[in-house]
């Protein structure tokens, strides 16, 4: 019985190993990262925003969105570790959402886009792909 079990264990190690119905092309790459994405710093200043009360609005959280400072989905292919910020206001009122995408009080902005790493990134141009 030992043996049999040893004879077995070499054949399923060996062809584990060996594998020789799969080609290497069909290998890929796995990304090992569990953090999500750092935002895009969309603006360094607030937008300001006239808001309905009872509207469900999604703020992007990436900064890739091109309908800023709400999402319009960008962060699928830019940002898939990122969700867009769901909210509900409860009256109408016309509110600065954050633009820098680092507030510590989202979708609203409390002033971060002031700090140093804030005023000293650069801003790049957002494209098509």
């Amino acid at each position: 019985m030992n043996t049999l079990v040893t004879k077995l264990d070499h054949i399923w190690i060996s062809l584990t190993l060996r594998q020789p119905w799969l080609p290497a092309t069909t290998t890929s790459k796995v990304q090992l990262s569990t953090l999500p994405p750092e935002p895009f710093i969309a603006s360094k200043k607030p937008f300001k925003v006239e808001l309905v009360g009872g509207k469900r609005y999604s703020w992007c959280t990436c900064g890739h969105s091109k309908k800023q400072p709400f999402c319009d989905g960008a962060h699928k292919l830019k940002a898939p570790g990122l969700m867009p910020l769901r909210f509900v206001p409860e009256k109408d009122t016309t509110a600065w959402l954050c633009g820098c995408k680092y507030t510590n009080n989202p979708p609203y902005c409390d002033g971060t886009h002031k700090q140093d790493f804030i005023v000293s990134a650069t801003l790049h141009e957002q494209t098509d792909s």
